[in-house]
């Protein structure tokens, strides 16, 4: 087990409890079960690795659906894992903080890029190589958005290690420096690690919260409204995109430097 290709194809079946052949091309990714029991019951499709760290279905379409948790480094865990099954494109459905008042509760968001605070990105490329999604999957989403009659945001999300900040004034601060149009916790490393693993990804983010208002501060309560208000539609618009994209999207080429 000293190979990396072959530790990947060992490992992605043990943290989500399903056989490499049962992956499909194109996956979503989302931190959320209520995502996964959603995309079952829509499908008709059993759910694996209730025992395991990470959830995972796949429909009769072909289409994946994984559920790896929350933080930086479980993102780049499914990214390096995902790379055992060379999927054709990777669409992460999360959530985040708005940061400007444009970017209202409900909310979407089409990051351009990431700024990478997580730290975790660094042990993959240097500080100065940008995190970027894949423009053309970025493309073919957008154009999924609009068919279902939602608008959008598009910017730069600063992605951070830390669950809890909005205590904090010095970090609140320099949010507001940087311009940032959300915060969360993956984006950047999801993009990140696709560029090393050279797998199309992108993000498609729900707007929960705006924590820079005292007021906005996400509770238990707030998000199950958000859930319950979006969360359907947020995740049917990642179904379509990534159903129809292998058909309808344009050729997604990568170019190794």
């Amino acid at each position: 087990m000293n190979d990396r290709l072959q530790i990947t194809k060992n490992w992605l079946p043990r943290y989500t409890g399903m056989p490499l052949e049962n992956f499909g091309d194109y996956i979503l990714l989302t931190n959320f079960r209520h995502y996964v029991d959603k995309f079952a019951e829509m499908f008709g499709c059993d759910i694996h690795g209730e025992d395991k760290p990470m959830q995972a279905t796949t429909n009769s379409n072909g289409l994946t659906i994984i559920n790896f948790g929350i933080g930086s480094a479980n993102a780049a865990t499914v990214m390096d894992l995902l790379s055992a099954i060379v999927p054709k494109g990777v669409l992460f459905l999360g959530k985040c903080g708005g940061l400007k008042k444009s970017t209202e509760i409900g909310h979407f968001i089409l990051p351009n890029a990431a700024i990478r605070g997580e730290g975790t990105s660094n042990d993959y490329f240097p500080a100065e190589v940008p995190a970027l999604p894949s423009f053309k999957l970025h493309k073919f989403v957008s154009e999924k958005i609009r068919e279902h009659g939602h608008d959008y945001r598009t910017g730069v999300v600063y992605s951070t290690n830390r669950r809890l900040w909005e205590h904090d004034e010095d970090f609140r601060q320099k949010l507001i420096k940087m311009t940032s149009i959300g915060i969360d916790m993956e984006t950047a490393t999801i993009f990140i690690v696709g560029h090393y693993n050279v797998i199309s990804r992108g993000a498609l983010l729900l707007v929960s919260d705006v924590p820079l208002t005292p007021e906005g501060v996400k509770t238990e309560e707030s998000d199950q409204q958000v859930t319950q208000k979006w969360a359907d539609s947020h995740l049917q618009i990642g179904i379509d995109a990534m159903t129809e994209i292998g058909e309808k999207g344009e050729k997604i080429k990568h170019f190794l430097y």
